[in-house]
């Protein structure tokens, strides 16, 4: 299951809502601002994060850049508590799931959530005699674009 932290008037989460809506994806949504983040869900953030604070917490939020705040010099424990008490520092939409860890909306990244399944679904049917080869298969064989590392063509076996 998925699991997107968003809040209000943010394009990116707009758009990842459009998406999943589009490619019949169901998510949970948690609003940062509504619902008060625990300490598991941050710790989690901060472990899948590759870069650190660097790839959740926004470095120009206001809080941050008005009290010259330095969470580097944070513990974990002091992080983890600061982010429950300020979560408008964190960066927009995370998205969760049991595979991925994202932060913002990418158009180029967002396939990583579409489900294993629907990729091989999409292989073992997709060729010229497909009703919409024209607008997604012919497109992803064109594009050399792969599922799972298999590239699209037409005379795919199982």
């Amino acid at each position: 299951m998925i699991v997107i932290y968003t809040s209000p008037g943010c394009a990116g989460c707009r758009k990842l809502k459009q998406w999943l809506k589009e490619h019949d994806i169901s998510y949970i949504e948690k609003n940062i601002f509504k619902v008060l983040l625990n300490e598991a869900e941050i710790r989690h953030f901060l472990i899948r994060s590759e870069n650190g604070t660097d790839d959740i917490i926004s470095k120009r939020s206001k809080i941050l850049t008005e009290q010259d705040i330095d969470i580097d010099s944070m513990s974990v424990d002091e992080l983890i508590a600061f982010i429950r008490n300020n979560p408008s520092v964190l960066k927009r939409p995370i998205i969760v799931n049991e595979n991925t860890f994202q932060v913002g909306y990418d158009s180029e990244e967002i396939d990583a959530l579409m489900p294993k399944d629907l990729g091989k679904i999409a292989l073992k049917y997709c060729n010229s005699s497909c009703p919409n080869w024209e607008g997604c298969g012919k497109v992803r064989q064109e594009e050399n674009m792969a599922w799972d590392g298999i590239c699209c063509s037409t005379d795919k076996t199982e």
